[in-house]
């Protein structure tokens, strides 16, 4: 693995892309896109610049690549941002032009399905930012999430360090993007409980790695992992998706990171907030506590198996939960399990 750098940041007034290498969803839900693509340019500063694939549903894996490569190419655009995630990035990342990626770093932003591309650019050297998507954060109805536009700009424009805070308030219900009326309001939201630590009271200070834990397991079965050596001493941040995965799932995919060695090497661990609800999985308030409460086992466990004292931070809001904190993905983070702090350097 290269050595990590982070790219240059954009400035407000920018031309930044907007890609989807992952599903081409601003086909099918224009009205949400717009309305993300109308916050990046009024609350952001910054101007979009889309590509063929950008609106286009199906496009074939070339292609797709083809336009993050342009992306990266264009002397113009400053940063690249990903519209939302999907399922078959994995088959976009082996097209891209890894030369004009390292001559030409910039900030990434994506989450879920783009776990492929931070671990690709990872892998290049390249430091990228787990979150922000143009349709799920952008595009929230209502408005922006304070706690997701505060850390989006901090990322987006500043170079330094970031405190990281358990959010007041958290959602895990969006509303029907079939349906352009519930635009208008806000989704409803739950009182916020906060982290949740584990482990030994110490300071660990590393690099992050991770992102969706299914992805990270399909990066196993494709041989995209790099060596357990070149993963050593990072900070693990780890989040499941909107499919719900069972406890049993998560502790198997856990204890294969385990098995491989590489679970062993983190010294900590930042679990983002379970997503316990979905359209075809509408839980009460009851069944999400409890499933919830089966991730958390499920993570115990594995961790307590294969990394003991690693120092472990569950419900941060870095996932498939509202608001969503933009964390560094190959950037710097400190977990302060003594004051109970995380920060990061964006």
């Amino acid at each position: 693995m290269e050595s990590l750098r982070y790219p240059p940041k954009p400035r407000p007034g920018d031309r930044v892309a907007v890609v989807s290498p992952s599903a081409g969803l601003p086909a099918v839900f224009p009205d949400v896109y717009e309305l993300g693509l109308r916050r990046l340019r009024e609350e952001f500063g910054l101007e979009p610049v889309e590509y063929p694939t950008t609106r286009a549903l199906g496009a074939d894996p070339r292609d797709r690549a083809r336009d993050v490569t342009a992306a990266f190419a264009d002397p113009t655009v400053t940063a690249v941002l990903a519209t939302v995630g999907g399922d078959d990035l994995i088959t976009v990342t082996p097209h891209l032009d890894d030369a004009v990626l390292r001559a030409n770093p910039k900030p990434y932003f994506g989450y879920s399905d783009n776990t492929n591309l931070l671990n690709h650019l990872h892998r290049l050297g390249i430091v990228a930012y787990h979150g922000g998507s143009v349709l799920v954060h952008l595009g929230r109805p209502g408005a922006l999430h304070p706690v997701t536009a505060d850390s989006l700009r901090a990322a987006l424009f500043t170079p330094g360090w970031y405190d990281l805070a358990p959010a007041p308030e958290w959602g895990d219900q969006p509303k029907d993007w079939r349906d352009p009326a519930t635009l208008a309001a806000e989704p409803p939201m739950f009182p916020g409980g906060g982290w949740h630590w584990q482990g030994p009271a110490r300071v660990v200070r590393g690099r992050t790695w991770g992102g969706n834990l299914e992805i990270l397991h399909w990066l196993l079965a494709a041989d995209r992992v790099g060596r357990v050596a070149d993963h050593a001493g990072e900070v693990l941040i780890v989040e499941t998706s909107e499919e719900l995965p069972s406890a049993t799932e998560v502790y198997r995919i856990l204890r294969n990171l385990g098995e491989r060695g590489l679970l062993a090497g983190f010294p900590a661990v930042l679990v983002g907030r379970a997503k316990a609800w979905d359209f075809d999985r509408p839980h009460t308030v009851e069944e999400r506590r409890a499933y919830a409460d089966g991730q958390r086992a499920a993570v115990t466990r594995a961790l307590a198996e294969y990394a003991p004292d690693a120092v472990v931070v569950f419900d941060v809001d870095l996932g498939h939960t509202d608001p969503q904190q933009v964390v560094p993905y190959g950037g710097e983070v400190v977990v302060d399990a003594v004051e109970r702090r995380i920060s990061v350097r964006y």
